[in-house]
């Protein structure tokens, strides 16, 4: 365990852990899993069920991001719905124990939709299912009483679109370090077609298929939503335009499939029409304007992913695929102009 101790002091942790959570065991063992722009996570073996610690990284590019008590917040808030995630059990804000805050949950199992498959997932039918019930996830998420979960003050749903596009170039202004073609243009096209919102929801902020996993039972049927340090209150459709936005059907080219997978490209993989109209038919909303949210959730992955780049070029990052972002961020925002052109379906 020596080769963590440029992330933590194990001793000092597990000492704090026998102290403050008796509830999980005596820890074991702690392995990295991974980490990058996004929270570090490392699970924890201890002589009862597994758990997972995760952390910000040790470089972050803003104040806002990263926030592990707004996670535990938001977990602790979705206990008894309908929306499967992780158990929070744990929120350590005492940063002398591994040198940040950080928080500890249940661990999920399951796997997620970036091959290779497991065989059951590839029999006839199920692929299509667990997509359909990938996106019924968001659409329950769109509809739990935000404030009785006590949710209150969690997000400024008031005016949340008013502020997106003026919010990402502000966080891009602090790692730009080149031209970014047709931004200006998309960001424009943003202002002029915004679309008023309807009722407030809980906002995941990167539902993608690497943040949710199956289970392994048949038929495979979402087991856990992870990666709740994006999530808000503010307007639900930003999760339905992400995972469109990022939906490459079959014959389109995907500048992150090396990211996400090509799953949306399977054979019998909905398409975007299709898991538009089961999201509308779930959560009651209107998706006329979805082509404005698939905008925006490129348009804001690209002033997120130019972060990336950023620590990459300037030695901040060990995520070798951090480089690929040097022209996955170009193509992203070109993807967010053609939607706005009608390019795209």
């Amino acid at each position: 365990m020596t080769e963590l101790r440029q992330y933590l002091d194990e001793r000092t942790l597990f000492s704090y852990l026998e102290r403050a959570v008796p509830s999980i065991g005596a820890v074991r063992d702690i392995r990295r899993i991974t980490s990058g722009s996004s929270n570090e996570i490392f699970e924890l073996t201890t002589d009862a069920d597994p758990v997972i610690l995760r952390r910000p990284p040790r470089h972050r590019l803003s104040a806002s991001a990263h926030d592990v008590a707004r996670e535990y917040r938001v977990l602790r808030a979705l206990t008894n719905t309908s929306v499967p995630h992780p158990d929070a059990i744990h929120l350590c804000t005492d940063e002398d124990v591994i040198g940040t805050p950080f928080l500890l949950m249940s661990k999920v199992e399951g796997f997620h939709l970036k091959a290779p498959y497991p065989e059951h997932a590839l029999a006839d039918g199920a692929m299509r299912a667990m997509m359909f019930d990938f996106i019924e996830v968001i659409a329950h998420l769109s509809r739990i009483d935000w404030e009785a979960a006590g949710l209150a003050g969690f997000g400024r749903p008031a005016g949340y679109l008013d502020r997106q596009v003026d919010r990402w170039l502000g966080q891009l202004a602090n790692y730009r370090t080149r031209d970014l073609p047709r931004l200006d243009e998309v960001a424009g096209w943003l202002r002029v077609n915004q679309p008023e919102s309807g009722p407030p929801g809980i906002i995941h902020g990167d539902y993608q298929f690497l943040n949710v996993l199956f289970a392994n039972d048949r038929p495979p049927r979402v087991s856990g939503v992870l990666d709740w340090e994006q999530s808000t209150v503010g307007d639900p459709l930003v999760d339905l335009g992400w995972v469109l936005g990022l939906w490459a059907e079959a014959g389109e080219e995907s500048p992150l499939n090396a990211f996400y997978g090509n799953a949306s490209q399977e054979p019998d993989a909905p398409t975007r029409a299709e898991l538009a109209e089961r999201y509308a038919a779930v959560s009651g909303r209107d998706v006329v304007d979805r082509r404005y949210y698939e905008t925006l959730a490129l348009f804001k992955l690209g002033c997120i992913a130019e972060g990336s780049h950023y620590r990459h070029v300037t030695g901040q990052s060990d995520t070798a695929l951090h480089a690929d972002f040097e022209w996955i961020v170009p193509k992203l925002i070109a993807t967010a102009y053609s939607i706005t052109k009608g390019e795209r379906d």
